[in-house]
């Protein structure tokens, strides 16, 4: 098992490179399939939201694994496998290679299982401690699965991290106040209009961040809120929920024109509001201010249209500040979380040293049987050629002795005549011997004066 994450998110990319480097639900499977058949890799998660990508591999282990307690080697290893993953993004998504190195991070080994820890629990998010994100990364975690490219080292690290994250949900008070994106772009809307029941909403999408918005809005009084979405049965679906009403995409024009306050957040790879729309709707609203919220990546709402007098536009970046006013009230939870992230990381490093454990043991079960047979097979011809019983058993107990102690006997007195007197002791206790039965650093077997 040779675990390596390579991703960018919004502490190390802007909005612009995270828009680029995205991958919507419709090319994720033929991006699973893509990466997955490249020789070295064994299992694959791509996690891509509005704040990150990421991408969760397991690496082939052979001849080229860096040795154990060589930190240089495993260093260049980690570089080389860094350096892989940022080559297939780019031609991917027809990048330059250094656009992503620059801005995109790694980890290997279970430093990888502590950071899908982390942004499990939302302690990685833009939003701390936001719930969305487990979501998110149950459902990548279950596409890899359907599309057959993840299995037992991965899949054991994905299942450590959703255990992780619960625990922290239940332990915790990281998620007790309503802070998250959609929640901040209901706070943003107060402080600019202060009072919202008057006003309409144009929502745009109908995901679960467009569902809390709506929520939130009903909770602040707001009653007159359109729904607009690519699908009419999704979009009337939260619409009917919240007395709100349902439309078509193809009907936010129409929309646009009532409305105060736009919030969007789709899977959109092209804009779906542009800048030449926003105008018109101006106009016609005789230049009534406009606030609009874009809440998607790759965005959904054009960069010029915050050029326009009277519309205001805020990107999923822009509303930071609104989150850390609500986030500070959580860092004591956050502190909690770490340290149960922790306890989780050392039961993952626990678990895969049981693992090695049991092939050890596996191997031995299996040579002690290959020597039981041998042997059993041996004492049955004794019996047929009419030895006496006595005998027979007699003779299998010694032999299956001696053959079961000569390669420890072997290796005890290579280790004792190179002074390995820690593998003696470790000997002892793992066979549980005695204290007079364990071998005493320069003791004489002749008793000759």
């Amino acid at each position: 098992m040779a675990l390596v994450l390579v991703g960018i998110n919004h502490n190390t990319a802007n909005i612009e490179m995270r828009e680029k480097v995205a991958f919507p639900p419709e090319i994720v499977e033929s991006a699973l399939a893509e990466i997955y058949a490249l020789p070295p890799i064994e299992e694959v998660v791509i996690v891509s939201t509005c704040n990150r990508t990421e991408i969760y591999l397991d690496f082939v282990e052979g001849d080229s694994e860096a040795p154990a307690g060589d930190v240089l080697a495993q260093n260049r290893q980690l570089l080389d496998r860094q350096a892989q993953v940022v080559a297939w993004l780019s031609k991917f998504h027809d990048l330059e290679a250094s656009e992503l190195e620059q801005c995109s991070y790694s980890y290997a080994s279970e430093d990888v299982v502590r950071h899908l820890m982390k942004v499990s629990c939302g302690l990685d998010s833009m939003v701390l401690g936001e719930p969305q994100i487990l979501g998110q990364i149950k459902s990548a975690y279950a596409l890899s699965k359907d599309q057959q490219v993840v299995a037992q080292s991965l899949g054991r690290a994905f299942e450590e991290a959703f255990s992780i994250a619960k625990q922290v949900r239940t332990d915790t008070a990281i998620g007790e106040n309503p802070v998250s994106v959609a929640y901040a772009a209901v706070t943003l809307a107060e402080r600019i209009f202060s009072d919202l029941s008057s006003l309409s909403v144009l929502l745009i999408g109908a995901g679960r961040t467009i569902e809390l918005v709506v929520k939130h809005l009903v909770e602040k009084g707001v009653s007159k809120i359109v729904v607009a979405n690519r699908t009419l049965d999704n979009a009337l679906e939260i619409a009917n929920r919240f007395n709100a009403h349902g439309v078509l995409l193809s009907d936010i024009p129409e929309q646009l024109i009532k409305a105060d306050i736009v919030v969007s957040s789709t899977n959109s790879q092209l804009p779906l509001l542009g800048k030449g729309a926003v105008e018109r709707a101006l106009k016609q609203r005789k230049h009534k201010p406009m606030l609009l919220v874009d809440l998607a990546v790759p965005r959904d709402i054009e960069a010029e249209v915050a050029e326009i007098a009277d519309a205001y536009l805020y990107s999923i970046d822009d509303i930071s500040a609104v989150i850390e006013d609500g986030v500070k009230s959580r860092a004591d939870a956050a502190a909690q979380a770490e340290s149960i992230i922790e306890r989780g990381v050392e039961d993952y490093r626990k678990a895969l040293r049981s693992l090695n454990a049991v092939s050890t043991l596996r191997a031995l079960r299996d040579k002690a049987d290959a020597i039981r047979e041998g042997e059993l097979e041996r004492a049955l011809k004794a019996l047929e050629r009419g030895e006496s019983a006595e005998a027979v058993v007699s003779n299998l107990a010694r032999s299956l002795t001696q053959k079961l102690v000569h390669s420890p006997s072997v290796q005890m007195k290579k280790a004792s005549a190179a002074g390995r007197d820690e593998l003696l002791e470790l000997i002892a206790e793992l066979f549980e011997l005695s204290s007079e039965s364990k071998p005493n650093a320069g003791e004489k077997t002749d008793k000759k004066k």
